[in-house]
């Protein structure tokens, strides 16, 4: 699906320091969209194809936890290297980029969710989103192992409310992970975390009359500039960007769990062209809106 979508990024992983451009996937090595409500499998399912190093990339619509049973390595996580060790936990937000040098043999679980999955479990006023958007690697916990093994068992399972059971259990995770991120993330001032807070929810509450971020910043009574700044020392995103991805999640939303037509979807959005908002669609996610949903559906647009 979004594999054909490129950016470039200078990492400073040694061989990888090209400025070469890095490919967008859904799975890693996959362009199929998410299947299921979540995706499991072992770090060796997917890493062994590639000779344990999982090279750099992104992806565009989902969310992956990896924890470390034994083994470890290495994760690059936005240019930056952290050691990979046993009980090792590894946050990995929408569209960082992150790449990976695993010891062969090593053990472990990779759990993926779709962002509209992390939009059902993430409420506004909890402040989990600007927290686990942080492309991190911290420790995990028993609590942490226990919940991500439940959550193999139940998808392997195939048991009656087995959905249902899925979606609680993946809340209870990103929860838990949230809750190590924020044990040992970067101060922000409680100024600026109240104001970031607020503007996550002013953002779910106006996110379709398509409001700039001077429109915001004017309800939150601070200026353009100082919002973005409080933005990305929170989340590592402007104001802008957050918009965008609020827009983009929404769209996907209607585009996977309705039969609205492209033009309806555009409407409700709060765009007065349709064409337009395939544009922006397509510069964000690489696909059009009808190209995802036809092969969402195993159909050509």
């Amino acid at each position: 699906m979004e594999s054909s979508d490129l950016f470039l990024y200078d990492s400073n992983m040694g061989a990888m320091r090209t400025n070469a451009a890095i490919k967008v996937y859904n799975l890693f090595g996959e362009s199929g969209d998410l299947p299921d409500i979540v995706h499991c499998e072992t770090i060796a399912t997917r890493s062994m194809l590639y000779n344990w190093v999982v090279s750099v990339h992104r992806h565009a619509r989902l969310h992956q936890v990896l924890l470390i049973e034994s083994g470890g390595g290495q994760a690059t996580l936005d240019g930056q290297l952290h050691a990979l060790r046993p009980m090792q936990v590894v946050n990995v937000p929408v569209g960082d980029v992150h790449g990976f040098s695993f010891t062969p043999g090593t053990e472990g679980w990779v759990l993926t969710l779709a962002a509209e999955i992390m939009d059902e479990a993430l409420l506004a006023s909890e402040g989990l989103r600007s927290v686990l958007s942080q492309c991190a690697s911290v420790r995990g916990t028993p609590q942490i192992r226990a919940t991500m093994k439940q959550i193999f068992a139940e998808h392997a399972a195939r048991d009656f409310g087995r959905a249902h059971v899925l979606r609680a259990l993946s809340a209870a995770l990103i929860g838990l992970v949230a809750r190590e991120l924020a044990s040992g993330r970067r101060e922000v001032g409680a100024t600026d975390s109240e104001l970031c807070r607020r503007f996550e929810a002013l953002l779910e509450l106006q996110h379709l009359r398509r409001w700039s971020v001077s429109e915001y910043a004017k309800a939150l009574s601070v200026t353009p500039t100082h919002l973005n700044r409080v933005t990305r020392n929170a989340t590592g995103d402007t104001a802008s960007h957050l918009i965008l991805n609020r827009m983009i999640r929404e769209a996907r939303r209607n585009l996977v769990y309705t039969d609205l037509p492209v033009s309806a979807i555009a409407y409700a959005l709060g765009f007065d062209d349709p064409a337009y908002f395939s544009r922006v669609y397509a510069a964000a996610t690489g696909v059009s809106p009808r190209t995802f949903r036809a092969r969402l559906h195993g159909r050509e647009a």
